[in-house]
Order: C-alpha cells, then sequence, then structure tokens
C-alpha cells in the first residue's frame, strides 16, 4: 500500500477470495514509480495478469502509457483479449496525461470497464470539477471512479458533485512493526475496518437523504 498498489501474490488472491463474497479486481503493477515500461516489464505484467485471472481474479487493474504519454494501446489490447469477459480497469495513469478526454475514448473503444482517476490533482477533492468532465464525456459506456484522499468527510459531497456512484479508497491507519532493522521504517499502512465502516455510514445517510 506503501508503494500506491503493486502485483499481488498468487496466495493473497485466494486467501481475498475465500475471505469474501465480492468481485475481487487485482492490481498489476510491477513496481513503483511511473507507468511507461520496458518490453520485459510489460511481458511480466501480462503473464502476472493470466495468473491471477486463472487463479479466479474477477478483473484486473492496470495501465501503461508509451514515452510521449500516451496510450499503450497493443498492451492495453492485449490486456482486454486476456480478461475476456471479466472487468478491465484503467488506473491512475489517465492523471498524468494532458488530453484525458482523448485517452477516456480510447479506453472506451478498447471496451474498459472503468478508469480510476483523482481527475489529475493530488486528491479527488481537488479534481472534482475535471472528475465530472470525465463522466459527463463518458456517456456511460465506461465507468468514471473518483480516488486518492478519500474519507468518510469528503465521500458524500464528492459523490454529489462529480455524480459517480462509486469511490476508491485505502482507508488506512498506521500499524507498529517492533521487529525493524536500524534505519528501517517502524510503521506500515494497513485498510482500516473502522474508517471504510465510518465512509459506508457517510454514504448511506446521503442516500436516506435523497429518499425523503
Amino acid at each position: 500500500m506503501e508503494l500506491g498498489g503493486l502485483t499481488p501474490s498468487i496466495g493473497l488472491l485466494e486467501e481475498v477470495k475465500r475471505e469474501v463474497k465480492i468481485p475481487v479486481v487485482a492490481m498489476v503493477r510491477p513496481r513503483a514509480g511511473g507507468f511507461c515500461y520496458t518490453r520485459a516489464e510489460l511481458r511480466l505484467m501480462l503473464r502476472d495478469a493470466e495468473l491471477l485471472l486463472d487463479a479466479g481474479a474477477d478483473g484486473i487493474v492496470s495501465g501503461a502509457l508509451r514515452y510521449d504519454g500516451t496510450l499503450d494501446g497493443g498492451f492495453w489490447q492485449s490486456m482486454r483479449r486476456l480478461a475476456k469477459d471479466r472487468q478491465l480497469v484503467f488506473h491512475r495513469a489517465l492523471d498524468v496525461v494532458p488530453d484525458q478526454l482523448s485517452l477516456l475514448q480510447q479506453l472506451i473503444d478498447c471496451g474498459t470497464t472503468r478508469v480510476l482517476t483523482s481527475g489529475g490533482c493530488e486528491t479527488a477533492w481537488e479534481g472534482r470539477e475535471q472528475i465530472a468532465r470525465l463522466r459527463d464525456a463518458s456517456s456511460k459506456q465506461i465507468e468514471i471512479l473518483p480516488g486518492s484522499g478519500i474519507s468518510s468527510g469528503n465521500a458524500a459531497p464528492l459523490v454529489r458533485s462529480t455524480g459517480c456512484d462509486q469511490l476508491h479508497g485505502s482507508f488506512s491507519q498506521l500499524r507498529d512493526d517492533p521487529a525493524c532493522c536500524p534505519g528501517d521504517q517502524k510503521t506500515f499502512p494497513v485498510t482500516c475496518q473502522h474508517l471504510v465502516a465510518a465512509t459506508r455510514e457517510a454514504l448511506d445517510a446521503q442516500i436516506i437523504d435523497r429518499r425523503e
């Protein structure tokens, strides 16, 4: 989580699938940093996606850009073929592309299920106007998933201002690890059940307000 999300192990996917009944979409991202990958890294990503899908993943989250900042369309089409009828999600690589609307159309043309974005800003709240524009431009052909900096305090206002019906967040808190080597980070982030519950409660309250 501290690296922004990387490819999980098959063991982790199997444990999660064993514990939950909702769809599990697995990240395919081989390293931290940006989204321009070497040919070897792209081959690795496609192989990882194949293994994760074979192990029961209900979809794949990934994305790759060329060095000129445009979509690596060949890679993304290969990922679409691998995923077949399962979900294919393009992650926040969209946020570093100058022409987001053009990339959005390319993702639609490739049959992408949804795209995760903060509207090109550090947080989704700061990028809420651009997220709303992306949603309007999507014409319901692709789902727009706001993410970055989501909390129980801004979740409901963000949904109202963007018109989106889903949110992405880590909802994390720091946990101590007492067995660290000298100089190593002694804490690490984990998703907090209480933060997730508080956010869900805030969203449920908004649904009730709308009905009333």
